[in-house]
């Protein structure tokens, strides 16, 4: 699959998933005979897995993180899964937390809402 293909499947821009590549962010992608990348299905996985994590607001360095771990050598090792899930723990702490707080928002937002629709009723 060439790279507009993988960009439509995973919700990035092709400059978007250029930048993971060359920032050790995706496993290996092989080149045709051309030239040309050829995303594997596992690397389309990878790619919808990062947009997740950034789409949710997880900060750059961590994404990468996270991805180095996963791919670079000793990947298969317990440390580096502990250390991945210590990431996306904080980063799941850190979502309970905006969660709460735009929840906080919206009862504020519905209590004035109820004030101002009252007096428009008046």
């Amino acid at each position: 699959m060439n790279i507009s293909d993988a960009a439509k499947l995973s919700g990035l821009s092709v400059d978007t998933i250029r930048f993971y590549e060359k920032s050790g962010m995706l496993p290996k992608v092989l080149r045709g005979d051309r030239g040309w990348r050829e995303f594997s299905p596992e690397v389309i996985d990878w790619l919808k897995t990062l947009e997740r994590l950034r789409s949710t607001g997880m900060p750059l360095t961590e994404v990468k993180q996270f991805a180095i771990l996963a791919h670079g050598s000793g990947n298969g090792g317990s440390k580096a899964k502990r250390e991945r899930v210590a990431i996306l723990e904080r980063h799941e702490l850190r979502l309970r937390e905006r969660r709460e707080s735009l929840e906080a928002c919206e009862r504020y937002l519905t209590h004035k809402l109820s004030i101002y629709r009252k007096e428009l009723q008046q």
